[in-house]
């Protein structure tokens, strides 16, 4: 084993940056999906999903027209960020014991379970931060973003 470590899928990962982007806005501050993804590093298609789901989950509100643009909700600074992850990964488990076929040790094995109290530690773990924890210092990290193709 290499390298042990729990990780978040593609999705989750692209899903938080946008929502650091945005958390660096001044509250009335307003910037595009485009912009986003200059900023996180990301395709704009892969974005503009992400934005969905956020979106979908009262994280970020969308305006269209002129003064239009991404921006968080005005309660989302202090969501935790277990609960975001949790909602973006979803319920299912580490790994694939009942999947098409199910693993032929399923009735017998105690992983499953154990696999199950480490990934809700690992969500309490994340509970205890909010939004606005993570960008408290206010870091200008989105100055000198990379384009992306």
């Amino acid at each position: 084993m290499n390298n042990p470590r729990v990780r978040l899928t593609k999705f989750t990962d692209l899903a938080l940056r946008v929502i650091l982007r945005l958390a660096h806005l001044d509250e009335a501050e307003r910037i595009t999906a485009k912009e986003v993804a200059l900023a996180v590093g990301a395709p704009h298609t892969h974005v503009a999903k992400a934005v969905s789901r956020l979106r979908h989950l009262e994280i970020v509100e969308a305006r269209r027209g002129r003064n239009g643009g991404l921006t968080l909700a005005a309660h989302s600074r202090g969501t935790s960020v277990g609960w975001i992850v949790r909602e973006l990964e979803g319920a299912g488990d580490v790994v694939g014991c009942v999947d098409d076929p199910p693993c032929p040790l399923l009735t017998g094995c105690k992983l499953r379970g154990a696999l199950r109290v480490a990934q809700e530690a690992f969500f309490a773990s994340l509970d205890r931060i909010t939004v606005r924890d993570l960008v408290a210092d206010r870091q200008t990290w989105f100055e000198q973003s990379p384009a992306v193709p």
